[in-house]
Formats: C-alpha cells, sequence, structure tokens
C-alpha cells in the first residue's frame, strides 16, 4: 500500500477547460481542484503522519456570522492543528488571490470570526 506521499495521483482529461485553467487531480480517492491543491494535500498528510500537524480536514465550510445573523460561508481547503493553534489554509494562485468575493469573505472571516487565512 503507498504512503501518502507515493500516492497514485490521476488528472481529470476533460473537453470543456477550467473557468482558471486548473487541472482537477484525483490523489488517495479524493478530488483536488488543482495539481497544487493534491500536493499541498500529499504534504500535509506526510507532516500529520509525522505528528507535526493534527486533526487534518479538508473542504471545511465556515459560517461567517455578523451580529447573529449568518452572512455567508467559507470553505476552506485544509484546516490542521499546529502547535495547539487551528491553522486554516487556501491553497491560491495569483489569479484566484485577487478575485473580489475571495477578498471579501477573507476579510469578514477575520473581522468577524478572528480567523486568518493561510494562504499557499
Amino acid at each position: 500500500m503507498p504512503t501518502s506521499s507515493e500516492a497514485p495521483v490521476t488528472t481529470s482529461s476533460t473537453a470543456v477547460r477550467s473557468k482558471y485553467r486548473n487541472t482537477k487531480v484525483a490523489v488517495d480517492g479524493a478530488t483536488f481542484d488543482s495539481r497544487k491543491e493534491a500536493a499541498r494535500w500529499v504534504e500535509l498528510r506526510a507532516l500529520e503522519s509525522a505528528g507535526v500537524v493534527a486533526a487534518l480536514r479538508r473542504q471545511v465550510r465556515i459560517p461567517i456570522v455578523v451580529s447573529g445573523s449568518k452572512v455567508c460561508s467559507y470553505v476552506a481547503d485544509f484546516v490542521y492543528i499546529q502547535a495547539g493553534r487551528r491553522v486554516v489554509e487556501d491553497v491560491k494562485s495569483a489569479f484566484t488571490r485577487k478575485l473580489p468575493v475571495y477578498r471579501l469573505k477573507k476579510k469578514l472571516i477575520k473581522a468577524a470570526c478572528g480567523i486568518e487565512i493561510q494562504e499557499i
């Protein structure tokens, strides 16, 4: 059985080009939106196996609540515990990190929930 760092990687080839020109990739039976995101998953799994990070989860929905009302949700690529602190990560390209909706949600989650998103 392959370890996380040796996990088989398959790419999806579809006739339709994706919106952000990314290639969907399957690793360990899970589908990722890009090769970069899949590579980060493999890296984080190795760190979890080594005991550096714990409670690794992917595609975690975090509600953004302002004054008691749910405004929207933010879906983080990865959430894990490192050195006793919760880390929220999102894999972004130079283009997608500039998108207005992402920038707004990043500011909202910081202001409403006190969560700082780490961009990879």
